[in-house]
């Protein structure tokens, strides 16, 4: 099984947390075991080891989450995104195996496939900061302004010398 799918499986039993007590995880993960079917010994043993680890690490990716997404608190986030989030943060954190792009990529591509139409787009931004290692500082951005030209106005006099009078103005 390539690494992509097992990810997707990680990422259902994620999910599956927000809505089960940890006391009926163990079943629900079992059942969803049985569902599918032929899986080789190796990779059910490799997903259920990063789920748990994943589990392990909740409050730590959670932490980072809360302190990269200005206005975006975990608490309010859309379930798929969050699941996303807390997958590729783990990754990128915590599983030296995984590049941090491409981290970022599985869980774009896993925010588009199951959530909404601005998952994809709200996941890169999180991450993006997060891999980038800037925060927001709570201050709103400010375009920067458009330079202006002062235009100097001179007045001839009516002198023949053509020489600019004492009544030049700055504006």
């Amino acid at each position: 099984m390539r690494r992509s799918e097992q990810r997707e499986h990680i990422f259902k039993l994620l999910f599956m947390t927000q809505f089960n007590s940890e006391n009926e995880m163990s079943d629900q993960v079992s059942m969803y075991f049985d569902t599918l079917g032929e899986l080789e010994e190796k990779d059910q043993e490799a997903i259920q080891n990063k789920y748990q680890h994943i589990l392990e690490h909740l409050d730590e990716i959670d932490q980072i989450l809360n302190e990269y997404s200005r206005g975006w608190k975990t608490t309010r986030m859309n379930r798929v995104d969050l699941t996303a989030l807390r997958l590729a943060v783990y990754e990128m954190k915590m599983d030296e195996e995984v590049p941090v792009g491409v981290a970022i990529n599985e869980a774009v591509e896993l925010a588009k496939l199951f959530g909404g139409e601005d998952s994809g787009s709200f996941v890169n931004g999180i991450l993006g900061k997060i891999a980038s290692g800037k925060k927001d500082s709570g201050e709103e951005h400010k375009k920067p302004r458009r330079q202006t030209h002062s235009a100097k106005i001179i007045i001839r006099s009516s002198k023949k010398d053509g020489k600019a009078s004492k009544d030049q103005k700055n504006l």
